[in-house]
């Protein structure tokens, strides 16, 4: 059984880890120890495996039945904050522990460990737990459940004299003022990201900030902002500036949770008169270069969320690329490809289903634009997970290639919609009618190898992901090679003009929006409040009515 406080990343990795090996596994969310006491007794399983878990499994459990914690920290380490305390205490390197839960916390028998180096760059703490320690807690998994079926194992104790116990962070440890120097404050925001953020004030309204970049600006006074572009704002340090992308504004007497946005829309109506600036790489949010008969379109947009404004810029960005005389488009995702529609800044819009309606409408102008590019062959690089529209949207191109280990979510339902981004035409195209049924109404979770096995992506690459993007050119510019794109393209285009005459595109996407229409404005799955739950970690509540399970249209035959 996996003891889960949500069903993240980690927890859906090691559930299809476990299953592909043979494993029964039941996975249960639990929010207090009642419900973790309740579960076990229920499942009654050979072996816990407790791989995000925020809450103490009680005395009842751990004594009955062998418990295993994936706590994210080297051997030694105690407590509930190790990743915050890693990045903002520079620690040169990190780890992983499995070890047995006991009734002393983090102190409990060993199973395994890994060790790994810490990044030169101090990393946000959601991007440090997705890579080094999430590849650490799988390896440690396979071990565990290895050892866990050898009779003759028994795990070593802790040698208590070594241990570190560190605390629980709180916004008084995370504190800093603008005067300290950019590397203090850079550690310190990048430690709380992506929650709780580093509360703070920023033109005289109270925040909390993520997502900081060091930046230039002109001397003056700590805590001013010294410019902006597009959405993120340059604020003034001790000795420099920071770049902060987002931002939630703090209002503890508003009469719901606020949520994280782009920070010059979460300081809309407080930010001064400032100018335009040049923003770091890191901050980057779209750029286009050209190796050969490759154009490579690269994005990376925070947490993979895209915006109206976003799906609009990224629409001129492949139209642009589109316009050049290669033979190949890549579309290069960043640490996440996509995940879809921009949730927060629908939520804090004063008309959200006006938003939402705006935002899918965008986003399917992009999908648009990709599945109906005939001049070159397209690309998708998917190096990070995709969810909902980001999975639809990668699958409007040519060839999906994707970084072995990246998990997709090729679903909607859970979010109460029914989704759009043509995916009634590119998703059945891909892996027939009822595998395309069983994905978007089962709503699991799919590893890459999964993917590639069921033709929902086209090619897998190495998992390391500082050599993905060298396999990804290498592959691009093999399709530009010689003759072969020319026959590609002929074949592309045979295809479109065929499907074209059985049922023209436009048709996916008007029934698609006619079913988002009643999912956004008459909020028949509970939209508004998935979305809001989502965003603020509110407990989803009880769940909205079961409407029937969105459904395909069932094609006429060729005549």
């Amino acid at each position: 059984m996996l003891l889960c406080s949500a069903f993240n990343g980690l927890s859906q990795r090691a559930w299809l880890h476990l299953r592909a090996r043979g494993h029964r596994v039941a996975i249960r969310i639990v929010r207090d120890p009642q419900e973790i006491a309740a579960a076990a007794a229920a499942t009654d399983p050979e072996l816990i495996i407790c791989p995000f878990l925020r809450r103490r499994v009680p005395e009842v459990v751990w004594r009955r039945y062998r418990t295993i914690i994936i706590h994210p920290g080297p051997e030694g380490d105690r407590g509930p904050s190790a990743l915050d305390w890693a990045i903002m205490d520079a620690e040169p390197t990190w780890g992983v522990t499995a070890l047995q839960a006991t009734g002393d916390l983090d102190g409990g028998p060993i199973w395994g460990t890994r060790v790994f180096r810490m990044p030169a760059d101090p990393p946000r703490k959601s991007t440090l737990y997705n890579t080094e320690v999430t590849d650490a807690a799988m390896s440690l998994i396979g071990e565990v459940t290895a050892k866990a079926q050898d009779p003759g194992f028994t795990p070593r104790r802790q040698d208590r004299r070594t241990g570190v116990v560190r605390p629980l962070v709180r916004q008084a440890d995370r504190s800093f003022s603008w005067g300290d120097p950019t590397g203090h404050i850079l550690r310190r925001i990048r430690a709380a990201d992506g929650r709780p953020g580093v509360h703070t004030e920023l033109s005289g309204v109270p925040v909390a900030v993520f997502d900081a970049h060091p930046g230039e600006a002109a001397p003056g006074e700590p805590g001013t902002i010294a410019g902006r572009r597009q959405n993120a704002i340059l604020v003034r340090t001790g000795d420099g500036a920071l770049w902060i992308g987002q931002a939630r504004r703090l209002a503890p007497d508003a009469p719901r949770p606020t949520v994280k946005l782009p920070a010059a829309l979460a300081l809309d109506g407080s930010l001064p008169d400032t100018p335009q600036a040049t923003v770091p790489p890191s901050l980057r949010e779209i750029g286009y270069r050209r190796v050969g008969k490759v154009g490579w379109v690269h994005f990376a947009f925070y947490n993979g969320a895209m915006s109206t404004a976003h799906c609009r810029r990224l629409t001129a960005a492949v139209r642009h690329a589109a316009a050049q005389d290669t033979a190949v488009l890549v579309l290069a995702g960043g640490e996440v490809f996509s995940n879809g529609l921009h949730l927060g800044v629908i939520d804090a819009h004063p008309d959200p289903a006006a938003e939402a309606w705006r935002n899918i409408t965008a986003i399917d102008d992009l999908c648009r634009e990709i599945i109906g590019c005939t001049g070159q062959l397209v690309v998708s690089a998917l190096a990070g997970d995709a969810g909902a529209g980001g999975v639809m949207l990668a699958l409007g191109a040519d060839k999906v290639i994707a970084r072995d280990g990246v998990l997709l979510n090729p679903h909607y339902r859970k979010m109460g919609l029914y989704g759009s981004e043509y995916w009634t035409y590119v998703l059945p195209h891909r892996v027939g009618e009822d595998q395309a049924d069983r994905l978007t109404t089962h709503c699991d979770p799919v590893t890459a190898a999964e993917a590639a096995e069921i033709g929902l992506v086209d090619h897998l690459a190495g998992s390391d992901r500082a050599e993905f993007a060298a396999a990804v050119l290498d592959h691009a510019t093999e399709l530009a090679a010689g003759g072969h794109a020319d026959v590609l393209l002929h074949r592309k285009r045979a295809t479109r003009e065929a499907d074209e005459q059985r049922r023209p595109l436009d048709t996916y996407r008007i029934r698609e929006l006619a079913e988002m229409s009643h999912d956004i404005f008459d909020d028949r799955r509970g939209f508004a409040h998935a979305r809001h739950a989502f965003l603020t970690g509110e407990p989803a509540g009880p769940e909205t009515p079961q409407l029937p399970a969105p459904r395909l249209p069932r094609m006429a035959p060729v005549s």
